[in-house]
């Protein structure tokens, strides 16, 4: 699907779906401006590894100042703070953005319990923030990233756009869910289409290592235990991060349209959800290494079971994820080993 001729804003630029969803628009033609603050969250030196591969150089250091990539004519990266609303109100005001993929926030669900403010910062000020550049600069679509995280500890399965999700366990979770309600205001008063993703657990290259895959095989490889949560039963629907960038770049072509408010939520996920203790085994096969399993009770934050409703992505979009979970696992370990290991850390 193409996306040549528009120009888009993705911020969250150096994160990992940011960094996927940037190199898939730029070969579908699109222009690309990427901004991201590069925070401490994780380690930096992955966040700029990820910017090198797009071909920005270490000065994107400097605040404010856009740096264009060496590799792409059709890329810039600007290192910004979406709370920093002037800044943000400028870029939109040099730049014309056609569309916009917000996926800058502060992630994580049991960080948030230790770091609240963090997710107030970047998920409610930033991204009022982008809201509002949006609307004063006449931005054709909003597509921005929520979470499957707002569903809660659901026990209706699968987990549909129609649930009611008023009852968050995370502060993530209730973050994600106010960008929701945000987004539906600024359709309902201004008529800026905005579509939400509800993203379902997403794994791959280039991943956050604070995610439980990273984990598990880098304890795995270093024969230390993993933290198996919830004695192993639990459940996610993994989802393959090209899957999300294809269907990212999909959406940003199907602005919603029609009277009221032109807002859309739509689940995306592989719409298979997968025991834990599988998963596990998945990644014990790709590393051809037995894992030493420390069982624990169930975190605080934690949901049970996710498992996408994805008909309204195919009815509307024509799309649903589909990569294996065994083959995506595999394509993540030949990256942490081939790359991640000896690129990356040993930098």
């Amino acid at each position: 699907m193409s996306n040549k001729g528009q120009k888009i804003l993705v911020t969250g630029a150096a994160g990992f779906i940011g960094y996927h969803l940037v190199k898939k628009l730029l070969g579908n033609g699109a222009q690309v401006v990427g901004i991201d603050n590069i925070n401490s969250y994780y380690d930096t030196r992955l966040k700029f590894a990820r910017l090198s591969e797009t071909g920005i150089p270490a000065d994107a250091n400097n605040w404010n100042s856009p740096v264009q990539s060496s590799k792409y004519s059709n890329y810039k990266f600007v290192r910004m703070n979406l709370e920093d609303r002037g800044e943000v109100s400028a870029l939109f005001g040099e730049e014309g953005f056609d569309m916009v993929c917000n996926l800058a926030a502060q992630a994580g669900v049991r960080y948030s319990i230790e770091n609240p403010f963090a997710y107030i910062d970047s998920n409610i000020v930033g991204f009022m923030s982008i809201l509002e550049a949006c609307r004063h600069n006449n931005v054709k679509h909003l597509v921005y990233a929520s979470s499957s995280s707002v569903y809660g500890n659901s026990g209706k399965m699968p987990l549909s756009v129609d649930d009611n999700v008023d009852h968050p366990i995370s502060l993530y979770a209730a973050t994600k869910k106010s960008n929701e309600l945000m987004a539906h205001t600024y359709s309902h008063l201004y008529g800026l289409p905005t579509t939400g993703l509800r993203f379902f657990t997403v794994y791959g290259p280039w991943g956050r290592p604070d995610m439980a895959y990273f984990l598990f095989s880098k304890a795995i490889l270093e024969e230390k235990p993993i933290k198996v949560f919830n004695q192993g039963d639990m459940y996610r629907d993994f989802t393959y991060i090209d899957d999300i960038a294809e269907g990212i770049s999909r959406v940003v072509n199907n602005p919603p349209e029609g009277g009221g408010a032109p807002f859309k939520i739509y689940n995306i996920g592989n719409s298979t959800p997968v025991k834990l203790m599988h998963f596990i085994e998945a990644i014990e096969k790709a590393l051809k290494k037995e894992a030493v399993k420390d069982f624990l009770p169930m975190q605080p934050g934690d949901v049970y079971k996710t498992y996408a409703d994805v008909s309204g992505l195919m009815d509307d979009i024509g799309y649903r994820p589909d990569t294996p979970l065994d083959e995506g696992i595999q394509q993540f370990v030949d990256w942490y080993l081939d790359v991640y290991l000896s690129k990356v850390i040993a930098k």
